[in-house]
């Protein structure tokens, strides 16, 4: 799910100035005087010198400093040439020096330490299958988490809704063995689906974490297959807790968001449905969704670009719930507190909130007294930026769950306690 750099300049070259440039010694046009006084050195002869075989013509300075460099070269070149020889013979004085080849040391099988990437991988590996999806629309691949040894699997509703109205679901398992499966159920405003494998026994589910224990800062690890690469393992820290993430919305205003897991664990396309884990091993979320940087293409088309560093994970407390009425056959539910909303400024600081449009008659807003205009900024200690925070906040809980609401009304904040709806009247 796709929730989502100028050449560089060339430097300036100034053109080098133009004009008469000064006399030689001087500077800006000026030169220097010539010198005063009475010449040093020998007195001029009448002449030029001469020899027996009749005058020596004369020799200008230039002459005699490139000869002096040219000695200077021959005295250095010789000096290098002798130590080069020293060296050559000092290397191939022994004929008889051993001969020495790369060894090869087997250091054995590394042991997992406690707590590494290397044994929470090691952990969770069995449990983690490639689902590949076939149908009208297409095909597609995806990642899922072994729940039980008979064959059921938590994934993505995005990953199998490619096999809707009669499609193919197939599972790759760690130990290279395939089997088909069928969709169990899937509820899109949560993104979450369970499929069966068919005619498997003797799986190995994954252990389950506690979302809710998480910490930002901590390590995590993310295992998949992005990109069709089976039983890839990345990791990183948990980046954030409670990210308010809408990934879709259908034309009834149905909005598939959550109160997400932010990572910079590497998430590619293919590793939706797989398993975030904690350095234990145990699965805390479901990697679903990333932002990325797109670009266009040559036909004008975004392209879609791969893992930046923002991942975003279900968190396993708000998603089991949800995956146990769909082993069970019912109908997912989900609380709500019954209102419309929409984004809004609470006051000059630029501090935001999301104000009731409506609340309808009976709903757990308006038993609890709020009101049309009322602007929600707070869920228990969860800060509400906006209507897709509030959405994905209320989401993270069940219906009958108490909550206190912090919201401001002519500019004074006040505070209520209510229990969350349910959507069930409305399926």
């Amino acid at each position: 799910m796709h929730e989502q750099t100028p050449s560089p300049q060339q430097p300036d070259r100034s053109e080098p100035p133009t004009g008469h440039l000064p006399p030689y010694g001087g500077a800006h046009g000026t030169s220097y005087p010539p010198p005063v006084g009475a010449p040093v050195g020998p007195p001029p002869q009448s002449g030029p010198p001469t020899t027996a075989f009749g005058p020596v013509p004369p020799r200008s300075p230039a002459r005699r400093t490139a000869a002096g460099l040219l000695v200077a070269a021959l005295l250095v070149g010789g000096a290098s040439g002798v130590g080069g020889a020293a060296l050559w013979t000092s290397q191939h004085d022994s004929a008889d020096a051993p001969v020495r080849t790369s060894q090869v040391v087997d250091t054995g099988t590394p042991v997992a330490a406690k707590g590494s990437v290397q044994a929470a991988a090691s952990k969770v590996m069995p449990s983690v299958v490639q689902i590949e999806v076939s149908g009208a629309g297409g095909s597609g691949s995806g990642s899922g988490i072994i729940l039980s040894s008979d064959g059921e699997i938590l994934t993505n509703a995005h990953v199998t809704e490619l096999a809707d109205g009669g499609g193919q679901l197939t599972v790759a398992f760690s130990d290279g063995t395939r089997a088909k499966a069928q969709l169990v159920g899937s509820d899109t405003l949560t993104d979450l689906a369970v499929i069966k494998a068919e005619g498997v026994s003797g799986l190995t589910p994954a252990t389950l974490g506690k979302s809710t224990s998480l910490a930002v800062g901590q390590g995590v690890v993310a295992v998949g297959s992005p990109y069709g690469l089976d039983a890839t393992v990345t990791s990183g820290i948990v980046s954030a807790l409670n990210r308010p993430v809408e990934v879709a919305r259908d034309q009834s205003g149905n909005t598939t968001a959550y109160a997400a897991i932010q990572t910079d664990a590497a998430i590619n396309p293919g590793n939706s449905g797989g398993p975030l884990i904690d350095m234990s091993g145990n699965v805390v979320g479901i990697n679903s969704s990333i932002r990325t940087s797109g670009s266009g293409d040559a036909f004008g088309q975004t392209v879609q670009g791969g893992s930046i560093g923002l991942g975003f994970a279900i968190p396993i407390d708000s998603a089991m719930p949800i995956v146990d009425q769909i082993r069970d056959g019912q109908t997912p539910t989900h609380a709500r507190l019954g209102i419309s909303v929409a984004d809004v400024r609470t006051d000059d600081t630029g501090a935001t909130g999301a104000q009731i449009q409506d609340a309808g008659q009976g709903s757990a807003a308006a038993d609890a007294g709020l009101r049309k205009g009322d602007v929600i900024t707070r869920i228990d200690d969860h800060a509400i930026s906006g209507s897709d925070s509030l959405i994905a906040t209320v989401r993270s809980y069940r219906p009958g769950d108490k909550v206190t609401v912090t919201y401001v009304r002519g500019g004074d904040q006040k505070t209520t306690s209510l229990t969350l709806g349910s959507d069930a009247s409305d399926s």
